[in-house]
């Protein structure tokens, strides 16, 4: 039981991006997502996702529902999906059997999120045969995908026809009117500006028409979250990603994660300096205390069903010592669903 109330009101999820250390190779990464989803069920969280990216350097996750397959075969109670498959780069008959397999093989399991996101840049839209202008047709290619399900699309897509699996939308922009609009539970990124999410949830809230998946509106706050015995440490473990952020802002590409101690040995720039302060804006850092009043407060101002947490420290032990903890804030079972 959590002495935190406000914290056991909602379900408590992760989001793995499969990110690579300096030093490892994209292989030891992914297997390491692999554990990690093992001792994320462990701990109790409700659900595991995996991501997408193409060609980036620092992220060894470019085939979402593949992981997702490893991750659903490791485990046996935790649910399993993307945040997200970005449908512009994807056929919409090919996502829903890929889908389809998932959910076949571990029923009532499986999740499906999806984005609108393209390639970071024109090499690799270019490789993937997606334009700038692919991201209009979203709605459209997730009404097709869920089309498929439901029987009614151009064609029979097997095993997908007449399976059920939940739909996300990942917002951004756009997404939160499509989530709405469509019926579908939403995903939406915590953004520095607290005020900024928050009416992005009430425009959602407000909008909201009940889809094919029947049900009322059900959000998602996707927020990056450390947790250590102190703030300094808790900070030490967000800054590894944040400053590949910054690399990508200035390079043009997503490094692998340096250790904390040659970021900070670093004498960066006013430019970066600048870009380094808005990539850790948005996060939550802390010991229990600090964490927990700082996600009461965003919980309270913007009622969540669901968080979704995220982080990527240069340690694995780091990592999973900071999901013990929230686990512990967030009055988890171990060995339960959340």
């Amino acid at each position: 039981m959590s002495t935190y109330p406000e914290l056991s009101r909602v379900r408590w999820s992760i989001l793995d991006r499969a990110l690579i250390r300096q030093g490892q190779e994209p292989a030891e990464a992914l297997r390491a997502t692999v554990a990690f989803a093992r001792d994320a069920e462990a701990l109790g969280y409700h659900r595991f996702w995996v991501a997408e990216h193409h060609a980036v350097p620092g992220v060894a996750g470019s085939a979402p529902t593949v992981l997702a397959a490893a991750v659903a075969s490791a485990t046996s109670r935790i649910r399993v999906g993307t945040g997200g498959v970005m449908l512009p780069n994807h056929r919409p008959l090919v996502v829903a059997e890929q889908f389809g397999v998932l959910a076949a093989l571990f029923p009532g399991r499986i999740d499906m999120g999806f984005g609108r996101s393209l390639g970071f840049t024109g090499a690799v839209r270019e490789a993937l045969g997606v334009e700038r202008a692919s991201t209009d047709d979203f709605a459209q290619r997730l009404t097709e995908v869920l089309d498929y399900f439901a029987g009614t699309g151009p064609v029979r897509a097997q095993p997908a026809h007449g399976l059920t699996v939940p739909a996300f939308v990942l917002a951004g922009g756009a997404g939160v009117d499509t989530a709405a609009a469509l019926g579908l539970p939403l995903v939406l990124a915590v953004s520095a500006d607290r005020d900024r999410t928050r009416a992005a949830a009430d425009r959602y809230r407000a909008r909201f028409t009940p889809g094919r998946q029947g049900g009322g509106p059900h959000l998602t706050l996707a927020v990056n979250v450390a947790v250590a015995a102190t703030a300094e440490a808790a900070e030490r473990r967000q800054l590894p990603e944040a400053w590949a952020v910054v690399h990508s802002r200035t390079r043009g590409d997503f490094p692998p994660l340096d250790a904390p101690e040659e970021v900070l040995a670093r004498r960066l720039t006013s430019r970066e300096q600048e870009y380094l302060d808005a990539a850790r804006a948005g996060q939550i850092h802390g010991d229990e205390p600090t964490v927990a009043r700082s996600l009461t407060r965003l919980i309270d101002a913007t009622e969540p069903n669901e968080m979704l947490l995220t982080l990527a420290t240069h340690g694995e032990e780091e990592r999973l010592d900071s999901y013990r903890r929230l686990a512990g804030i967030a009055g988890l079972r171990t060995g339960a669903r959340a």
